[in-house]
């Protein structure tokens, strides 16, 4: 199974959605909490290219951007074989 990463902020309902379709899949992923900013926060936007926004989702270290594009994934049948790939 592959490893996942989520960035999350409290109340935020793409976090949800996000999370939903994982653990639909099966997959229980590491979740940091950046609601409060910190050191995570920093890390989120460095290793997302910028990117500001939640949730931000990371499988097997390769960035696949934010709810939206995880669910894209998903439509194109691509998001399996992401899964099922071992670190």
């Amino acid at each position: 199974m592959a490893q996942v990463e989520i960035y999350t902020k409290a109340w935020c309902p793409y976090c949800v959605r996000a999370k939903q379709l994982l653990a639909s899949k099966g997959v229980e992923p590491a979740e940091f909490d950046i609601t409060l900013g910190g050191a995570k926060r920093v890390e989120m936007i460095q290793r997302a290219g910028g990117r500001t926004t939640v949730p931000q989702i990371f499988i097997n270290d390769r960035h696949v951007g934010g709810s939206d594009d995880l669910a894209a994934l998903e439509r194109a049948g691509k998001l399996d074989a992401l899964l099922a790939d071992a670190p």
